[in-house]
This record gives structure tokens, C-alpha cells and sequence, in this order.
């Protein structure tokens, strides 16, 4: 199977020499997606990582960075690759569920560290919960529950939800009729890359639903909301970040004004780091920053906050650093609950227009310090 890229990009200098000591690297694995349909989700988190990675100034830390492809055997293919071969400490990147199922179990099994920037499949929360993974974004029914919430304030009483089926479609749905205390009208999985929504706009038009939403990351959403505003269907959409946020508004256009949407992170969030990040991520690299630019930023700035009082090799003293997330979040507050995913803010966004570039802008606070479903049955303490 063809990779896109030849040999891996590397981004290290493999020693530096302190007062006549060398400091042994540390090296990071990166696996994330890079082409298809779900690249710019890809590129955004390995973008993110990078510039928190550069701005620490440390000469003695090596990224090997890989694609994916979207595939399960690839990114299994590369994590033992990574493992076996290339001989890293920590491992990162991947965007899918379905790759992170194959993919977080083994390489901590083998005693590596995975630190999530994005993937967070509830199987990985609870009792599959390990004390080498930490997820930095988010447990995956998160912004679907606030979503659910918002529904309620909406007012909407009957939706129609769909989402993938692969796993983080089904925690997308869990989430959202967690929250949500009206009917629904129908439930939908779609294929994982699917493009066409012909049918299942078909039946929205024929149901009784009063609201629509969906979690069809990447390309997927582009396709469905481009499909949905060309049918003449005039119902209130909601859904998480991962549908509207920058890179995706851009191909979407005008029919994603107005929609409401949740989301951890925001570019107006109003704290200095995360001013800074944005402001930065927009001199590095000419474009808006979106959600999973400021996840694999955090992402970077965790990994830096536990190197700078712990070497990865003494893995309790590691550990704990990274449990103590002693760094400054684009999300403002920000710490670990004992199955070590976020405890955190979920924000509700709308669609806007700032000159001729969309964007979003926070409305209200979805929920407040939500942790997760399934801390209560992981044996972490």
C-alpha cells in the first residue's frame, strides 16, 4: 500500500551538548491523517504540536511524523513500526476512534505513553482505561452532550440525529440523547466517508422531526451540510465543532450561517494563552486556527510541562507531571479527572460572518466542568 509519504518528516536535533553533558532525546511518534478526506484534521493537529513543540526552545526532543491514511492496519502498522524500530517514548496524532481502538491498547500495553489530541472513544475511558494514556481533548460524548443540552433550551422536542458508524458515531449519539429530554424522531448511521446523503435527507424530509443533529467529521460534514441546504429543508441544525469549525466552514460556505454548535475550545475564548496561541498559529501558518490546532497545541504544551520536571524514562515521575497538567490551556482552566481525560467547559457557538470570513463566536457555556460518563469505571485513582 502506497504511503504518501516516502520516509517519515523528522523535526529533532539529536543532541545538544550542556556544559560538556549530552542530553539524551526524547522521541515522539506522531500518527496522524495527513490525506483523504480527513487530512485538514490531520494537519491542524500536527500543526498545533509543532508550534508549541518549537516555541519550547528544547533541542533534545525528535517527532517522527507519520500518515495514517485513515486506515486501522496502517496506523498499526506504523505504531509497531514506531515502537519496535524507531524506538519512541511517546506516541500521538491519531484523529479516528476506529484508529485509536487498534492502535492506544497495544503501545501502552508495551509501555509507551499516548497522549490523545483528539480520539477519545469511551472504551479507553472507562474499563479499558490505562495509566499510560492520557486523552488532552476530550472523552468523545462531550460536545454532544452539551449539544443535546442546548437542544432543551432550544426548545426542540423531536430530532433527528445521524452520525457514522464506527465508534465515535456511536458515542456521538450516546451523548446527545444523554442530554437531550425530548423525542427522537429517528436514529442514523451512516458509512465512515460516505458522501452521498441523498437517502437520509430523504427521510428527514418525510420524518416529523423538529431539529436535525449530526457528527460527520471532515469532508463528511462539507458533503452534508452542502446537500442539506441545497434541499430546501429549513430545520434548525446543531451539532459539535468537529462539523463547523474554520478549515470546514471555508468549504461549506453561507449555509452553515446561523448554525449552533459545541465546542471545548473557541478562538474568542478570552484568556492570554490562548490569545497567544491564536495569534501565533496565524503568523506560523497564514490561516485561522481551529479546534484541533488548539488540541494538538495543548497537546505539545502538556508533553513540555512534564519533560521540564521529568525525564520519560522514569515513567512514575512522568506520569505524575503529566497528571498534574502544569501548563497554560488555550481553554483556560484545565486538569486531568482519575480516568485522565478533561475536565473542562463546554461551550455553545454560532456561526458567524467577520467580513468575509466565517467563524464562530461563544453564545453560553454548555456545560460547566464536565467530566465524563465512564470515570466511575475505570480502576484508576
Amino acid at each position: 500500500m502506497k504511503k504518501v509519504f516516502k520516509f517519515p518528516i523528522i523535526i529533532s536535533a539529536l543532541f545538544s551538548v550542556i556544559a560538556g553533558t549530552a542530553i539524551a532525546e526524547t522521541k515522539i511518534g506522531m500518527i496522524t491523517t495527513l490525506s483523504g478526506g480527513g487530512a485538514g484534521l490531520g494537519v491542524d493537529v500536527r500543526d498545533g504540536f509543532m508550534l508549541a513543540i518549537n516555541q519550547s526552545g528544547r533541542s533534545d526532543i525528535k517527532v517522527i511524523i507519520e500518515d495514517d491514511q485513515r486506515k486501522p492496519d496502517i496506523a498499526v502498522k506504523l505504531a509497531d513500526k514506531m515502537v519496535q524500530s524507531e524506538k519512541v517514548d511517546i506516541l500521538t496524532g491519531i484523529i479516528w476512534s476506529n484508529l485509536a481502538m487498534a492502535v492506544v491498547p497495544s503501545v501502552t500495553a508495551q509501555g509507551k505513553f499516548y497522549l490523545s489530541p483528539n480520539a477519545g472513544p469511551s472504551a479507553l475511558a472507562g474499563k479499558g482505561c490505562h495509566e499510560n494514556y492520557f486523552n488532552v481533548a476530550w472523552q468523545n460524548d462531550n460536545l454532544h452532550e452539551a449539544a443535546g443540552g442546548y437542544g432543551n433550551v432550544a426548545g426542540y422536542k423531536n430530532s433527528f440525529i445521524l452520525a457514522p458508524n464506527y465508534p465515535a458515531g456511536k458515542d456521538a449519539l450516546t451523548g446527545y440523547k444523554r442530554f437531550f429530554k425530548g423525542k427522537i424522531e429517528k436514529e442514523l448511521y451512516t458509512k465512515l466517508g460516505q458522501k452521498d446523503y441523498a437517502a437520509e435527507i430523504a427521510q428527514i424530509r418525510s420524518s416529523k422531526a423538529d431539529s436535525i443533529f449530526f457528527f460527520l467529521p471532515g469532508g463528511m460534514g462539507i458533503s452534508f451540510m452542502k446537500q442539506l441546504s441545497q434541499s430546501g429543508i429549513n430545520l434548525p441544525v446543531i451539532g459539535p465543532a468537529f462539523s463547523f469549525d474554520q478549515g470546514i466552514l471555508k468549504a461549506v460556505g453561507d449555509a452553515a450561517l446561523g448554525v449552533k454548535n459545541t465546542s471545548q475550545w473557541s478562538k474568542d475564548l478570552d484568556n492570554k494563552a490562548n490569545k497567544k496561541f491564536v495569534q501565533d498559529f496565524q503568523k506560523e501558518y497564514g490561516r485561522l486556527p481551529s479546534l484541533y490546532a488548539s488540541q494538538g497545541y495543548d497537546t505539545g504544551k502538556l508533553l513540555i510541562s512534564a519533560l521540564n520536571v521529568a525525564d520519560v524514562k522514569d515513567q512514575d515521575k512522568f506520569r505524575s507531571a503529566l497528571k498534574n497538567a502544569n501548563f497554560e490551556s488555550t481553554r483556560g482552566s484545565f486538569k486531568f479527572d482519575t480516568n485522565q481525560h478533561p475536565i473542562q467547559d463546554i461551550y455553545v457557538r454560532e456561526v458567524i460572518k467577520e467580513g468575509k470570513i466565517l467563524t464562530n463566536k461563544i453564545i453560553s457555556t454548555g456545560l460547566k466542568d464536565r467530566s465524563n460518563a465512564y470515570v466511575k469505571d475505570c480502576p484508576l485513582k
